[in-house]
């Protein structure tokens, strides 16, 4: 740690692409905001870089909120160009910085291209052991060393869903409790639920589908964010427009629009074998077949990965933990 005190320096910055942000990240920005009078972050970004740079900024901001920020092209200089990067950096700035903020060795020779002060933090990485390769290549690995909104973006998720009283809960809380993870509760059912009683309960319209695929969405990405890189969804948007066909009788584009901007890396299917159940809100033994083979041809036709579990619950949760080892190796 840094024993040195606001104040010390009037100017100060760190540079990087951040690609993605993660906990070494912040602790390098914290130390020069613990140090320094005012703090300019620099994030330079590349046309082929898969994360956005509008999106890394937002994160640096939402987690550091009083840092000057500058979204800036990388201008192709080599990485080894350290005089290069400086001259770079004093055009973005306008000024002298008065210290430089790194983890890198090359810090020292920016810096003194720049003729100020370049502070070392955590070279070695020993404070907090990542580097944003080693989340790119096993981000559910490093979740853990991941702001909570960049946790969110990189976690994977597993989505349960399949036709009515086919155990998707029983799986998916099962799943959860061996992966120690978050599960995202099925909002439509809550929503149901919660009309039942009403004039209006066997009336549905469009504009319901899209409230409940919005509300998924942004349940499953809260939740998202304290999961420790894996995320079990019982159901989620893209199941709320395969039941808008259902009982609207034809598919909605809003609905479906909704659903992906949220899908899920892998979907989980539960058969449709096992005796129907009905616990006084479910109204689709008689489709039942129908509406499970309906999901099937939904996620083929939009190529998505999934898989069929059938038998007992035990038999399930083995072949669910089969397919999620061997797709993300976990």
């Amino acid at each position: 740690m840094i024993k040195q005190h606001k104040g010390t320096y009037k100017h100060g910055l760190v540079i990087g692409k951040f690609y993605p942000p993660h906990l070494g990240h912040k602790y390098l920005i914290d130390t020069a905001e613990a140090t320094c009078e005012k703090v300019t972050v620099i994030l330079c970004w590349k046309r082929s870089e898969t994360i956005p740079a509008t999106l890394r900024a937002q994160w640096l901001k939402y987690v550091h909120p009083h840092i000057d920020l500058k979204v800036i092209e990388d201008r192709k200089l080599s990485d080894d160009d350290s005089e290069g990067w400086a001259k770079f950096t004093l055009e973005v700035l306008g000024e002298k910085p008065d210290a430089v903020f790194t983890s890198e060795s090359y810090g020292d020779v920016y810096a003194a291209h720049m003729d100020t002060v370049h502070v070392l933090v955590d070279k070695e990485r020993v404070d907090v052991p990542v580097s944003a390769t080693m989340v790119r290549r096993q981000p559910t690995t490093y979740a853990h060393l991941l702001a909570p909104c960049v946790r969110g973006y990189f976690a994977k998720r597993v989505c349960v869903l399949g036709a009515e009283s086919t155990g998707t809960t029983t799986l998916v809380k099962a799943l959860a409790k061996h992966y120690q993870t978050v599960w995202v509760p099925e909002y439509g059912r809550t929503y149901s639920e919660a009309k039942l009683l009403s004039s209006h309960a066997h009336e549905w319209k469009t504009e319901e589908f899209e409230h409940i695929a919005r509300t998924q969405n942004s349940m499953e990405n809260t939740l998202a964010e304290i999961s420790n890189g894996l995320v079990i969804c019982d159901t989620n948007a893209f199941a709320t427009g395969v039941w808008h066909e259902r009982y609207l009788g034809k598919r909605s584009e809003k609905v479906e629009a909704i659903a992906r901007t949220c899908a899920a890396d892998l979907y989980i299917v539960t058969g449709d074998e096992i005796p129907f159940v009905q616990d006084g809100i479910r109204d689709g033994e008689g489709i039942r077949h129908d509406m499970h083979k309906r999901f099937i041809e939904r996620l083929e036709e939009d190529q998505k990965s999934y898989i069929i579990v059938t038998g007992n619950p035990e038999e399930r949760l083995r072949n669910a933990l089969k397919s999620i080892e061997q797709i993300f190796g976990v």
